[in-house]
């Protein structure tokens, strides 16, 4: 939750900053954005690399736990869809591109910004990040209502990291292999899947 707050607070500083001119022109220039973009790619797969917990899981995986992150990305695809049809100023591909981000609020809107528009990558950065304080904040009564995959459903990308303490704490520690499995799969397809949908 602390860390998502600080994600939002640097939003609004970095909005701010760059409204009233605070910062220096060579900032603002096209490429720097996309040097970023790549540093944080790079970034990720080290993560991804490094930790021998996420790689044990990958190689020890049972074909039917597949299913858990392949019914959450279709969900929120399938959710991305249909708001579509609820607000005119999106179109289904981009809709369905913020939904792609599965959470993962810093690389899909990176990803966004740099293939399509600064203002779509900003509705990404502000969507996941959103999905990731409601998982934090409303994951118990995710259980109450729907059971304990919920949280895992609700935390996306997430699960394998930031919202894996509170997803542990109310669905019980058996689901925690079950949320890092799932968030590896769906970190590991996010950029694929929301370049994918702005190509095409």
């Amino acid at each position: 939750m602390k860390a998502s707050l600080l994600i939002v607070l640097f939003f609004i500083l970095g909005v701010l900053v760059s409204y009233f001119g605070l910062l220096p022109k060579l900032l603002l220039h096209a490429d720097i954005n996309s040097y970023v973009l790549y540093l944080l790619m790079f970034v990720v797969g080290i993560g991804i690399g490094s930790d021998e917990e996420s790689l044990a899981v990958l190689r020890n995986i049972k074909f039917r736990i597949l299913l858990i992150p392949i019914t959450i990305a279709i969900g929120s695809l399938a959710a991305s869809a249909l708001f579509s049809f609820l607000v005119s100023d999106l179109t289904l591909k981009e809709s369905m591109a913020v939904g792609a981000g599965f959470g993962y609020y810093s690389l899909s809107s990176g990803i966004i910004t740099k293939i399509h528009s600064d203002s779509l990558g900003t509705i990404a950065l502000l969507a996941n990040v959103i999905r990731e304080i409601f998982t934090l904040l409303f994951a118990p009564l995710l259980v109450f209502l729907f059971g304990k995959m919920a949280p895992v459903a609700s935390g996306g990308a997430t699960a394998m990291d930031t919202t894996l303490p509170i997803i542990t704490r109310v669905s019980g520690n058996d689901m925690g292999l079950i949320a890092v499995f799932s968030g590896i799969v769906l970190t590991l397809i996010v950029p694929f899947l929301v370049t994918i949908i702005l190509t095409f």
